[in-house]
């Protein structure tokens, strides 16, 4: 079992940045495969960014490319999404997830809610224009 804590949302306007952290609890957080996720009232949680295991690869969606970059240090049980040049429709509360699960290399699941089996209880980030 993982416990996840998100911290750093909050009010901004569009233009500006902020960094999401994600503290998880457990010895094993070197070996999960972390992720981003949000969703916006009325709508799905869809998938924003993630990371494998040990850094090497990152993987984004389309809206968030060249504006969002994702990282993580295992030593302190962190993973970090730095969003600059924040736009009105990124408003979402952001959830961090973990998958205890090993990926492969450009595994689909690295993208789907489906692959990850621990959540946090989401940071609301609202980007007013």
């Amino acid at each position: 079992q993982v416990q996840l804590v998100e911290s750093g949302g909050g009010l901004v306007q569009a233009g500006a940045s902020l960094r999401l952290s994600c503290a998880a609890s457990g010895r094993t957080f070197s070996s999960y495969s972390m992720g981003w996720f949000r969703q916006a009232p009325g709508k799905e949680r869809t998938f924003v960014s993630s990371i494998s295991s040990g850094g090497t690869n990152t993987y984004y969606a389309d809206g968030v490319k060249g504006r969002f970059t994702i990282s993580r240090d295992n030593a302190k049980n962190t993973v970090y999404l730095q969003m600059n040049s924040l736009k009105p429709e990124d408003t979402a509360v952001y959830y961090c997830a973990a998958a205890s699960r090993i990926f492969t290399t450009g595994s689909s699941y690295y993208t789907r809610r489906e692959g990850y089996n621990y959540w946090g209880q989401g940071t609301q980030v609202t980007v007013s224009s």
